[in-house]
């Protein structure tokens, strides 16, 4: 049995909700799948927006998104839907989710404040819409399709925008409710990114979070596998805006993911590979816009990887913008025990998140996003010592399994960035990726540079969709 998630980008027309179904009316031919659907492309954004408005009295720009939002699914169900009463019958249901919408618009206009429950709930009509059209246009072409208010199943805690699953509570519900549905041969459609706590209030697990929906769905059902379909092919060995000839891994292992996820892919939620790796279901990255092609499989399973010709030095080159070197310096810290708990309680205690870090007897340099807090950060790092603090950089990472146990890699990465000023290194624990901070006017050269030296050689040879050198 499969979990497909579909995102955005898959179902945000009319045209790319027929291929989606297409896709998942394959599927059921060798048994019913459980399907789980973002909003539509945009439609998150837009609620965002109309709460924001709500929140700061602007009725009429939040009341005017609201329309839009209506509009655009009426233009699916239109599209979609040929039949008269169904098509009558969806529109009223379309019609009620909107009504709901804009009486909390209303609602949080009276009261004069947008709570963090309040946001959860603009935020959830987005999934409940889609899937309420997909669900209706797959029963139309004669499928026996179920759809499946998720926050019946997925109990969460009350940290609204951050919430997180109940398991075990969420574990039973999915063999009472979604399991027998399946076993019925039955395609269950549901949304990602929203839960309920146990009292009602609608949650969501944050940006991203429907990822996160569809592999603990797969890990509670121990689905065969997991396939998130997205709008690329698969997970790429850098950003093709940066290096157009970056070509689709085959195959790659959840620690390979993970890395990649936290240094700044958006092909997955860095929440998304936890379930997998938990019950080592393999998670397939595919294109709805081009389902032929073979996309990336994420496995820590031997026989797979072997199946599949796993190799390559490298597997991905990740990129995350918008960074700032923080540069501390202080004699104190020579011989001194429990200075860097000091030092690191200052960022804990302002909520921001090292990124990377290299240390020296008297010195630090790490990097955060770059934000106001920054300057928080060195007001209060100046009276431990010297703050210097460099703007507009990115972190740049090489990622790869096989980097635990090759000699020469950073020789070969540093050499070949010979004209990239560098400034900042850093290695991972993990073992699994070496990363080094540049400015971010040099990341195209510094990432082209790198793409060429691991990619255009022998080693690049099996890992790819298609071969980059000739057999």
């Amino acid at each position: 049995m499969a979990v497909m998630k579909f995102g955005g980008t898959s179902i945000g027309t009319a045209s790319a909700m027929q291929q989606a179904m297409d896709i998942v009316a394959g599927v059921q031919k060798q048994s019913a799948p459980l399907v789980v659907l973002s909003a539509c492309s945009g439609i998150t954004n837009k609620l965002i927006r109309i709460a924001e408005a709500a929140g700061e009295s602007r009725l009429d720009e939040a009341m005017g998104l609201a329309g839009e939002v209506r509009e655009h699914h009426r233009e699916l169900v239109e599209t979609l839907i040929r039949n008269t009463a169904r098509r009558a019958s969806l529109m009223e249901r379309i019609e009620g989710y909107i009504s709901e919408l804009e009486m909390l618009v209303k609602g949080v206009d009276i009261v004069g404040e947008l709570t963090a429950r309040s946001f959860d709930t603009f935020c959830s009509f987005g999934e409940l819409l889609s899937t309420s059209v997909f669900c209706e246009a797959m029963r139309q072409a004669g499928h026996d399709a179920e759809w499946l208010d998720i926050r019946e199943v997925i109990i969460t805690d009350d940290n609204f925008g951050t919430a997180r699953p109940l398991d075990e509570l969420c574990e039973r519900n999915v063999r009472e409710v979604i399991k027998p549905l399946l076993e019925q041969g039955k395609t269950v459609i549901t949304q990602g990114f929203i839960g309920s706590t146990k009292d009602g209030k609608t949650t969501t697990f944050g940006r991203g979070g429907s990822d996160f929906t569809a592999a603990l769905l797969g890990a509670w059902l121990s689905a065969g596998q997991i396939q998130i379909w997205t709008d690329v092919d698969g997970v790429m060995t850098c950003d093709p805006r940066i290096v157009p000839e970056a070509r689709s891994i085959r195959v790659m292992t959840f620690s390979e993911a993970a890395e990649l996820a936290y240094l700044g892919a958006k092909v997955l939620h860095p929440d998304t590979i936890a379930p997998a790796v938990r019950e080592n279901i393999p998670v397939y990255v595919l294109n709805s816009q081009r389902p032929e092609a073979k996309g990336t499989v994420i496995t820590n399973d031997s026989e797979l990887l072997e199946g599949m010709s796993y190799g390559g030095l490298v597997k991905s080159i990740a990129v995350k913008k918008g960074q700032c070197i923080v540069n501390f310096r202080s004699n104190r810290m020579l011989g001194r025990h429990g200075f860097l708990v000091d030092f690191f309680t200052v960022f804990a205690r302002t909520g921001v998140s090292v990124e990377m870090i290299s240390t020296s007897e008297v010195s630090v340099s790490l990097t955060i996003s770059d934000s106001p807090q920054v300057e928080v950060i060195a007001r209060e790092l100046g009276r431990m010592g010297e703050v210097e603090l460099e703007h507009r950089v990115a972190t740049v990472s090489v990622v790869g399994d096989n980097l635990r146990m090759s000699k020469g890699v950073s020789g070969r990465i540093f050499s070949s960035l010979k004209d990239v000023n560098v400034r900042m290194i850093s290695q991972g624990a993990s073992e699994i990726n070496v990363g080094f901070v540049v400015e971010e006017t040099d990341v195209p050269r510094a990432v082209q540079t790198l793409h060429h030296e691991f990619f255009s050689g022998e080693e690049a040879c099996g890992i790819f969709e298609k071969p980059v050198c000739k057999e």
